[in-house]
């Protein structure tokens, strides 16, 4: 390849490195900074193999030792780098997979819809999909006056420790399953859409719908964004996957694992919070209904915001610093 086809060919990448470096804000991710270097070193090597001695291979030797020299003057650990983690990384990580977020929210909403519908039209499908000892359970406690009795058989800390794991559990299902594409994580998320659209229809056909959601929304608004997250982040991996890009698939299969990876890390304060409510607070069924509110308003707040709202204003000024 002659050295200006070579130039041509790169020099809107090497640009863009640059303009990385050179921000005034530099909370550059590791993880980028890191592919840069390997990619300027790759090109650094084809130059020196091909052009030695020239102004293309100078520059880029440049360009890479600032590379250097920023990925380990980045290096602080410690509190700091867990603050930019949550309040930079993960959110700017966020941003960049709204469309995922969206798709795993829509294919969740449809699964609800199947649930609620195959419901209403075969009477059998509750204890299908629920079991026969949930059905009759429950049916035993909307006889006895307290249809959401079973929030309160379990000691507090049991149910915590219990749901937690189960939290986790089924969201990191839902990432990993995206190893099969993005279909295996659809799986999953119809599944637990179903489970949901049933769960509702069940205390619909009991006049206990409101009821029902003013106390389950409690520790469910968490809990089921969760799962909403969590598939988001089955799709980043199965998309790595099957749309490997500019990159080669294992490389895009690496970076797609890491980046969904770190969307499911930062669901951890959320199962904790999840769990904390089921455990603790959804077994008070008679609570007022401007607390039961307060706690379902303010839990979607915290998940609107952080998840969507926060990552794009952090994402637009980033690209205007």
């Amino acid at each position: 390849m002659r050295e200006v086809t070579f130039l041509r060919k790169n020099a809107d990448k090497w640009k863009h490195f640059e303009s990385l470096l050179s921000r005034k804000n530099k909370k550059n991710d590791p993880d980028e900074l890191a592919e840069l270097y390997i990619e300027l070193n790759n090109d650094l090597a084809y130059t020196q193999a091909n052009y030695p001695g020239s102004k293309t291979e100078d520059y880029l030797n440049q360009l890479s030792l600032r590379v250097h020299d920023e990925i380990y003057s980045s290096k602080k650990e410690g509190f700091s780098r867990f603050i930019s983690f949550w309040k930079d990384e993960l959110p700017l990580l966020y941003a960049k997979k709204q469309k995922e977020l969206l798709y795993s929210l829509v294919l969740f909403l449809l699964a609800v819809s199947i649930g609620v519908i195959s419901s209403a039209n075969e009477p059998s499908f509750v204890r299908m999909i629920m079991g026969d000892s949930y059905v009759n359970m429950t049916i035993s406690n909307i006889e006895d006056g307290d249809p959401l009795a079973v929030y309160k058989k379990a000691s507090e800390m049991d149910m915590f420790f219990a749901i937690t794991f189960n939290n986790i559990r089924v969201s990191f299902l839902a990432f990993a399953f995206g190893l099969l594409t993005s279909l295996g994580t659809g799986l999953i998320m119809l599944r637990n859409g179903v489970m949901v659209g049933t769960f509702l229809h069940f205390f619909y056909k009991y006049d206990l719908l409101a009821d029902a959601m003013l106390v389950i929304f409690i520790h469910g608004t968490l809990e089921l964004s969760a799962i909403v997250i969590a598939g988001a982040a089955g799709m980043v991996l199965g998309n790595g996957v099957l749309f490997p890009g500019t990159y080669s698939r294992k490389d895009a299969f690496i970076r797609s694992a890491k980046e969904g990876l770190k969307m499911v890390i930062g669901l951890v304060p959320i199962f904790i919070a999840a769990g904390f409510l089921e455990s603790f607070v959804t077994r008070y069924t008679g609570m007022p209904l401007w607390l039961s509110l307060f706690v379902i308003i303010s839990s979607l707040f915290i998940i609107v915001y952080y998840f969507s709202i926060y990552p794009i204003k952090l994402k637009a000024k980033h690209a205007a610093s």
